[in-house]
């Protein structure tokens, strides 16, 4: 059985991977990617996968507006995957929001570059201090 961490890696390889086909314009079917990826279903990662694609563009828009000199366009895949994990975690769970931000960023550490993981702290720190002002 996998930890929380380990199927946060899970959701960030099928969302990557449903990046990379949606763009070659294949057909794919978002189960069979988690199933590839996991012998045992998991309902942690089918709503986040689910979830992340059917709000990927409120995701992107979000992401974008705390960029500073970037777009979410312009991230490798990667690198967007675990941007949208991340923010999907804070606005669309009830995750505490602390681990959220600290399991994208242990996420971005194994996968990306120092400056990505700084920018996607950012994007996440700032989203969570947004979002926690406006619910004053």
């Amino acid at each position: 059985m996998k930890n929380r961490s380990e199927l946060r890696e899970v959701i960030m390889k099928v969302v990557y991977q449903t990046y990379i086909l949606g763009k070659t314009k294949l057909g794919f079917d978002t189960q069979s990617l988690i199933k590839e990826q996991l012998e045992i279903e998991n309902e942690y990662v089918n709503n986040c996968v689910e979830g992340i694609l059917e709000n990927q563009k409120d995701i992107d828009t979000l992401a974008n507006k705390y960029m500073k000199d970037w777009t979410i366009d312009r991230l490798n895949n990667v690198d967007r995957a675990i941007l949208s994990l991340g923010i999907y975690e804070l606005k669309y769970t009830d995750i505490p929001s602390i681990v959220a931000i600290n399991e994208a960023i242990e996420l971005s550490k194994k996968y990306s570059e120092e400056a990505v993981t700084k920018m996607i702290n950012g994007v996440l720190d700032n989203i969570y201090h947004s979002e926690e002002e406006d619910e004053r």
